[in-house]
């Protein structure tokens, strides 16, 4: 690939500056101030890189791009590279997804402290839950300086109401 050469840039991107300001000057007749205006501002682009050196870094950021791509199309290392990431990749999101799914499942040093609680007459590994052990949960009450919770109480206690007027317990 050719080196970066300043002199015959500038002829090129006079030339680009000029194509795009007739092209500016035609669409402001078509379509309106507007286009022309997009295409004045498109069309000063390429001077403009060119008299502040950004034109010859986008050159070498090219010129390294392709380099690159070419390097990486016929090596096989580079390939070994790319597969390597790949796989880090995935394991990555395995990771994610282990972890997810771990949380939902309690270790087995906190299951041996819990006890398993039963509703009165079910079956257990003791054997059924005695009807007196434990009565049946009553829903929990917010604070009373808890407004949303007030809020929340009051439509679950309006729709309690139509249920029961409807016969649905």
């Amino acid at each position: 690939m050719p080196d970066f050469n300043d002199l015959s840039l500038l002829p090129f991107c006079a030339g680009l500056t000029l194509l795009g300001l007739i092209g500016s000057w035609l669409a402001w007749r078509r379509r309106g101030a507007a286009a022309g205006v997009r295409g004045v501002a498109w069309s000063l682009l390429p001077v403009s890189l060119y008299l502040t050196g950004l034109l010859e870094l986008v050159w070498d950021v090219v010129r390294s791009t392709v380099s690159w791509v070419t390097h990486l199309i016929f090596s096989p290392t580079v390939w070994a590279g790319v597969a390597l990431f790949g796989v880090s990749v995935v394991l990555y999101v395995v990771s994610g997804l282990v972890s997810r799914t771990a949380k939902g499942r309690p270790t087995p040093e906190k299951a041996a402290k819990t006890k398993p609680t039963a509703a009165p007459g079910e079956l257990t590994s003791t054997g059924p839950a005695p009807a007196s052990a434990s009565a049946p949960a009553k829903p929990a009450k917010a604070p009373k300086g808890a407004k949303a919770s007030q809020q929340e109480s009051s439509e679950f206690d309006e729709i309690e109401d139509i249920l029961k007027r409807h016969g649905i317990n």
